[in-house]
């Protein structure tokens, strides 16, 4: 038996990062993607376009059917806002909010050992800006915000994680990136 509830937080809501909220008694979001959490749809959830066949190496048994694929209602338990802590007990992580890829993205930042969890606001690959309640404005603001964080190791929404360095690295460039552009 656990000393403290098993909790679900959601980095954001897309279907990849909440497919199973429903499962757990208790889920955490933020504020502006609780909305999300608790009437998912294919679209909000961006199940549609992405969830099709193509995207497995092999089929799911039958009675999959990737076009019917939708995230299960699961309303938070808990409201997360920018600055909240998570207690696990023997670590402690502050909630940063990260918008950007999506309104109510969060990263999870653990002060003592210096690791990041970021969502989908950062990883070590081509990053997804363009959707439809992506805002590169705020992805500038949190980008930069990160820059300034002392990062030792960051687990990404996606691929392997990495190191300190190479987080400042993909921050500086995709920066430096986006000051050519403006």
């Amino acid at each position: 038996m656990a000393e403290r509830d098993l909790v679900a937080v959601a980095s954001h809501t897309h279907f990849d990062h909440i497919g199973c909220h429903h499962e757990f008694e208790c889920r955490a979001v933020h504020s502006a993607e609780a909305d999300l959490l608790a009437n998912p749809t294919r679209t909000n959830t961006l199940a549609d376009p992405y969830v099709t066949d193509e995207i497995f190496d092999a089929l799911p048994p039958e009675p999959y059917c990737s076009t019917c694929y939708a995230v299960k209602k699961a309303p938070a338990t808990r409201i997360l806002d920018d600055g909240d802590i998570i207690d696990l007990g023997d670590r402690v992580f502050e909630v940063i909010h990260t918008p950007g890829h999506s309104p109510g993205g969060i990263a999870l930042y653990e002060k003592a050992t210096e690791i990041l969890f970021s969502g989908d606001i950062l990883y070590d690959g081509p990053l997804v800006e363009d959707i439809y309640h992506s805002n590169a404005a705020d992805y500038l603001t949190s980008m930069e915000r990160l820059l300034k964080i002392p990062v030792r190791v960051v687990h990404g929404g996606h691929f392997p994680s990495f190191s300190g360095a190479r987080y400042r690295q993909l921050i500086t460039d995709w920066l430096h990136e986006k000051q050519k552009t403006i």
